[in-house]
């Protein structure tokens, strides 16, 4: 991602950040960010302001310390653990945008169980080989509607989604006896 890190990508990243009421993280996430964010002390970085004076919240199953200014310990065992705990928050006073940054697991489990109100992604022109994966083979079909896109002069391809009430059918590919792929829709 590193190359991708233009002034367009900066400017995105920023409205993000502005839009924050408190960040929902992963341990090891928080953990991460904590090391180093803690440490950014300049008032003129939009993302160190936020991570560090607004209310972070911590997901996690094991142990953690609350080191960071704003920050509690959620404990949760089970995704239906961390469910009920997001549905909580949401539901409470004042607490604006939830945003999740990173914390694959926690970003999943809010995915499956219909929780994330807006996705804000962006892709990057290069191939990595592997990784992890915000949408998994077997995930229920989602349609979505596009409220913004727009490309970065490095390549980034930024894109805000909503999660949109029509469904697609469930597509399978099949390969005939002949050998020839077709779809079969649901």
């Amino acid at each position: 991602m590193v190359p991708f890190g233009d002034e367009d990508f900066g400017a995105i990243v920023d409205t993000w950040f502005a839009a924050t009421g408190a960040f929902l993280l992963g341990r090891t996430t928080y953990d991460m960010m904590q090391e180093y964010w803690s440490r950014i002390t300049d008032p003129d970085n939009a993302v160190a302001v936020a991570l560090n004076t607004l209310r972070k919240h911590v997901i996690t199953s094991h142990g953690t310390t609350a080191r960071w200014a704003n920050s509690d310990v959620v404990r949760a065992d089970s995704d239906a653990d961390v469910v009920e705990a997001v549905r909580a928050l949401k539901a409470g006073p004042g607490q604006g945008e939830l945003q999740v940054h990173g914390s694959h697991r926690l970003a999943r489990t809010l995915h499956v169980a219909g929780l994330v109100d807006t996705y804000r992604l962006i892709t990057f022109p290069v191939v990595v080989g592997s990784g992890k994966r915000l949408f998994e083979p077997g995930d229920d079909p989602t349609a979505f509607t596009i409220l913004e896109t727009r490309t970065t002069s490095a390549g980034g391809v930024y894109q805000v989604l909503e999660p949109s009430a029509a469904a697609p059918a469930r597509a399978e590919y099949v390969v005939g006896e002949d050998g020839k792929e077709s779809i079969r829709w649901d």
